[in-house]
């Protein structure tokens, strides 16, 4: 069962307060540590704009309640979109900043493998889009932790966690998507698979 946490929180505490609600949250029961932990950013613009990207103290508060919790096997990840470039991005947001106060990696998803996956349910739209799906490989057999910008979005009209796990599973091409977005946001989240 799923289970939501809400604080309030201020500039002077909002570091350690994403401790306190990954605390109430169960993570350590949800989130093994015998699995690699990816942290899936959202860069919606290259540049630092507020309340449009995963903001640096998110970050920063995330990543310091996995390493006081020993989670060891951490690497933070993000896509290229037409209107984006993850590693400039992740300077110019402050993310690598971050990451290295960690000594978490960090990885565009631009220079990794993605693998045909085919689906097993019937395909909603993707198939209309894409000849072949394509998922990056090292997503398979991981946890994964999103860290979603919650923000109007003009095919969305909202988006959130599922429009930012959308972002790391489809190519750069996905805004290709657009014309059947809910359709394709839904496929994303009923069928990603445990292993390649």
């Amino acid at each position: 069962m799923s289970k939501v946490v809400v604080l309030r929180t201020s500039p002077e505490t909002i570091v350690q307060d994403y401790s306190k609600l990954l605390g109430l949250s169960n993570f350590k029961k949800v989130i093994k540590k015998d699995y690699q932990t990816l942290l899936k950013l959202n860069l919606s613009w290259t540049l630092f704009y507020p309340a449009c990207s995963s903001p640096p103290w998110q970050v920063d508060g995330v990543a310091k309640f996995l390493r006081e919790n020993k989670y060891e096997d951490v690497i933070a990840v993000e896509n290229k979109t037409v209107v984006t470039k993850p590693v400039k991005g992740a300077i110019i947001n402050k993310w690598l900043t971050v990451l290295n106060k960690y000594k978490i990696k960090f990885q565009p998803l631009t220079n990794v493998e993605w693998v045909t996956y085919k689906p097993k349910a019937e395909m909603l739209a993707l198939d209309k889009i894409f000849e072949n799906y394509r998922k990056p490989k090292m997503f398979f057999g991981t946890n994964v932790i999103h860290f979603p910008t919650i923000k109007t979005h003009g095919h969305t009209t909202m988006t959130g966690a599922m429009k930012n796990a959308f972002g790391g599973l489809i190519t750069e091409r996905r805004h290709h998507c657009h014309k059947y977005i809910h359709e394709a946001v839904s496929y994303t989240h009923l069928t990603l698979p445990t292993k390649a």
